[in-house]
């Protein structure tokens, strides 16, 4: 995936020089929950729409820098840091760099729809939800026990972690899931659900797209 095709450079760096009234200006413009500054073209990171309209509109930048916070990503970072990068920070807009010079932003709704690009959702295949203690689990006893039930995995990520076990949501490119379930018991996996069909996968592409509708009110 090129997500330097998604990279977006309409938002100007603001000068910390600025009157925070620019910035609040252009809140009232924006969807973004921040907004990128620099210092002489110095890239200091980003304040956020909370935190500027508590500032007095008259006052530079400058005068409230503490409340600006660093966060960005590489323009070469992976997909799934850059998601975990607007997760952590918990941000629409994600500032990126290049040799430490700012470059662009990507927006929240657009790294989301690279989703809908995975085998994981457009591949035919069955949805199966395992649990296993956080210490004994592996991807690779996983692959393991699906290959060999001649199929293979299209997807899988942690969805949940509770009381020392882990959560693990795999899809599979085959449709009967009955010999893989038996060979997870059987490796002392607990088999919470088994989707045999596409009901799932459409139950979160449609929790997607519903969140990247909600992020363009």
């Amino acid at each position: 995936m090129n997500l330097s095709e998604l990279i977006i450079n309409d938002i100007r760096l603001v000068d910390v020089s600025q009157k925070v009234r620019l910035i609040q200006q252009m809140f009232n413009n924006l969807t973004y929950s921040h907004i990128p500054v620099c210092e002489k073209d110095v890239f200091l990171g980003c304040i956020s729409e909370n935190d500027v309209h508590c500032f007095e509109s008259e006052i530079t930048i400058k005068e409230c820098q503490y409340a600006v916070e660093f966060f960005s990503v590489n323009w070469d970072t992976n997909w799934l840091d850059v998601l975990e990068a607007f997760a952590q920070n918990s941000t629409n807009v994600m500032p990126v760099l290049r040799n430490g010079a700012y470059i662009g932003y990507y927006e929240l709704k657009d790294i989301l729809s690279l989703f809908d690009q995975t085998p994981f959702f457009f591949e035919p295949g069955a949805i199966l939800i395992v649990r296993k203690e956080t210490k004994d689990y592996s991807f690779s006893e996983i692959s393991q026990i699906i290959e060999s039930n001649n199929s293979k995995v299209l997807g899988a990520f942690l969805s949940n972690f509770e009381n020392d076990l882990t959560e693990i949501t795999i899809k599979v490119n085959n449709k009967n899931l009955s010999d893989i379930i038996q060979t997870f018991i059987r490796y002392g996996y607990e088999v919470i659900s088994g989707h045999e069909g596409e009901s799932y996968v459409q139950d979160l592409k449609e929790r997607s797209e519903y969140l990247k509708k909600y992020l363009n009110i």
